[in-house]
């Protein structure tokens, strides 16, 4: 990397000074610029106001940091920042929406200082290495307030959901308990219709590895989901512990789900949250089935070697039933499987082109367009696992496409392990 010019940092501070003569109006035109892109931050005047206050304290700190030419590692979050990130976990505003508004709010910071420049710096090489620097230190104070922000936010949300839904949390238990419940009573006390269509979530972390993680992201990833399925009101969110949620997304007159969208999402939006689905139910009793649905499949999860991040009761409900016992499950399947039930590379090649001629209603040919083989390798491994196994593969074929599919899900779990 290039050498920085000598005066860089002098050119900078200079700019800043000049700027921070504007201060009122380069901070308004922030704040109204962050408002205007971002829909969800309008509305509340006492939240614009707290935005008002963090984007001022912002850019007089970034001005400060470059008039007198101050290191990063020391520079705190300003109080206006951190009461505003508060503030919008409070409201269940999105963490997005926080986040953007520091990107936005950045660009529209650097217009002023780079048209301030402009005026003052004829000399190319010393304008681009004043811009240079001027990047450098604005971006990196951007990421630490945005690290810091993102954190009280997270906070936040996992105190003020823990402290807004113990009464409610007690309602659900009472629903789920199956005692006589008043809807007229309980719709009302938990903020959600019951005469509806409904699918429950489990959803949880591993582990709580560090600061800002927890429910925020919990709920984050619920909200996220409810949106993808175009829910017409907010989920029903309820906390069990700092790492582990269940949740109910209103379906109104809607029963079709596509569990393809609800995958993608998961996926797509944490890699360290875990989600499971029940299926969809109606009023009250179908709010207790798909609760339960959702932590049959939990079971499922946990019980696998290694949990997938989305789990539907509605793939898995035959092994779901069955994993309530892990260790009769593991004996059944050993005893359906035989030598096949080995847990090797080539045993678990042989089940998966053994599940699939099964699924394709023992085609030969549509399993080798599935696995892209040739027509030949797939009949070589049907003979092999009809030798290890003892037997042909639609001799018992009912117990057999079960046990494939709970080996699929659980994986080593239900294997024996090589010689």
């Amino acid at each position: 990397m290039a050498a920085e010019h000598p005066e860089a940092a002098k050119q900078l501070s200079v700019v800043a000074e000049n700027v921070e003569s504007h201060l009122s109006e380069v901070s308004r035109d922030i704040g109204e610029n962050v408002i205007a892109e971002i829909p969800e931050l309008r509305g509340d005047p006492s939240v614009i106001k707290i935005l008002q206050a963090s984007v001022a304290e912002n850019v007089a700190t970034l001005l400060h940091i470059f008039e007198n030419d101050m290191p990063l590692d020391n520079i705190e979050g300003p109080a206006a920042a951190s009461e505003y990130a508060r503030r919008l976990a409070q409201r269940g505003l999105p963490l997005s929406a926080l986040i953007r508004a520091y990107r936005i709010g950045h660009w529209r910071f650097l217009q002023w200082c780079l048209d301030e420049l402009n005026r003052r710096c004829t000399g190319d090489e010393l304008r681009t290495a004043t811009n240079r620097r001027m990047l450098q230190v604005s971006f990196g104070y951007i990421d630490r307030v945005t690290e810091h922000v993102v954190v009280v936010y997270q906070h936040e949300r996992d105190h003020w959901l823990l402290s807004q839904t113990a009464a409610c949390a007690a309602r659900v238990r009472d629903i789920l308990a199956e005692k006589n419940v008043d809807l007229n009573w309980a719709e009302p006390a938990l903020g959600y219709r019951l005469r509806q269509n409904h699918l429950g979530l489990v959803a949880w972390l591993p582990t709580l590895k560090g600061e800002g993680e927890g429910l925020a992201r919990l709920d984050r990833i619920t909200n996220e989901i409810a949106r993808k399925l175009d829910c017409p009101a907010r989920p029903l969110f309820v906390p069990r512990d700092t790492v582990l949620s269940w949740a109910w997304l209103p379906l109104g007159s809607h029963r079709d789900v596509s569990w393809k969208e609800l995958s993608d999402v998961v996926e797509r939006s944490d890699p360290s949250v875990h989600v499971c689905a029940g299926c969809v139910g109606y009023g009250i009793k179908g709010f207790r089935s798909t609760h339960r649905q959702a932590l049959r499949a939990q079971d499922l999860a946990a019980a696998a070697s290694s949990a997938p991040q989305f789990t539907g009761f509605s793939a898995v409900a035959p092994i779901a039933l069955m994993a309530t016992n892990v260790d009769d499950m593991r004996a059944w399947v050993w005893g359906v499987l035989g030598p096949l039930a080995v847990d090797d590379e080539s045993g678990a090649r042989l089940r998966e082109t053994a599940q699939i001629f099964l699924d394709t209603g023992c085609s030969y040919t549509a399993t080798a367009s599935a696995q892209i083989l040739h027509k030949n390798t797939v009949q070589y491994r049907i003979r092999k696992a009809e030798e290890i196994m003892g037997h042909p593969v639609q001799q018992g074929r009912a117990d057999l496409e079960v046990a494939l599919r709970a080996v699929q899900y659980l994986g080593s779990t239900l294997l024996r392990s090589p010689a």
